[in-house]
């Protein structure tokens, strides 16, 4: 499989969960492989100057409603959550941690639900392990690992990674080291897909 997507993320974007609805069917359609990096927005935002689009009211509101738009057009749950904007640093390190083992995928889907199906709290450590816990997730491992250094200095790598490569948001995607950025721009990713040997 010699095609990658490569998707910069971080759980507290609904953007990114939007996008993460549909990249498995987008990989599947192109034979490609996902290469997942999840990395800290904030700390992009830091390096880059950027700020979330709900700072701007106007702009924030008119995003909830183009999100909800977009959440009908993909036919999947999506409810703001009430807690927005959220610390997402232990998750991105949990997830970080579970990279390319078999509780990946399923540590990823109660995370990104939580947050924006369920509209949970992810910032309560009582939460989250209850999330994890019914997708059946190891929440007392997931709990030690996001205290690992190795697991924290991984996921700042990545995020200083993003940044050194032009990434400025989230979601940002790579096919053959051009970036798309936004779950809009989905259609965008497909034809690079479309183009890539």
């Amino acid at each position: 499989m010699s095609k990658q997507i490569e998707f910069f993320f971080d759980v507290g974007s609904p953007a990114s969960y939007l996008a993460w609805t549909q990249l498995e069917s987008i990989a599947q359609r192109h034979n490609a492989e996902i290469i997942w990096r999840p990395m800290l927005l904030g700390a992009v935002f830091q390096a880059v100057g950027n700020t979330s689009p709900a700072a701007v009211p106007a702009k924030g509101a008119y995003m909830l409603t183009d999100l909800k738009r977009f959440s009908n057009i993909y036919e999947v749950p999506f409810n703001f959550n009430p807690f927005f904007p959220l610390n997402t640093m232990h998750l991105m390190r949990g997830i970080t941690a579970y990279l390319g083992e078999p509780e990946f995928p399923s540590c990823l889907t109660a995370i990104f639900n939580a947050l924006w199906a369920e509209k949970l709290n992810m910032e309560s450590s009582e939460v989250v392990a209850e999330a994890l816990v019914r997708a059946g997730i190891d929440a007392t491992d997931f709990m030690t690992r996001i205290s690992d250094i190795e697991i924290k200095e991984r996921l700042k790598a990545t995020t200083e990674e993003a940044v050194s490569r032009g990434v400025f948001g989230a979601p940002s995607f790579f096919v053959n080291d051009e970036m798309f950025f936004g779950q809009d721009r989905l259609n965008f990713v497909e034809d690079a897909l479309k183009d890539s040997l």
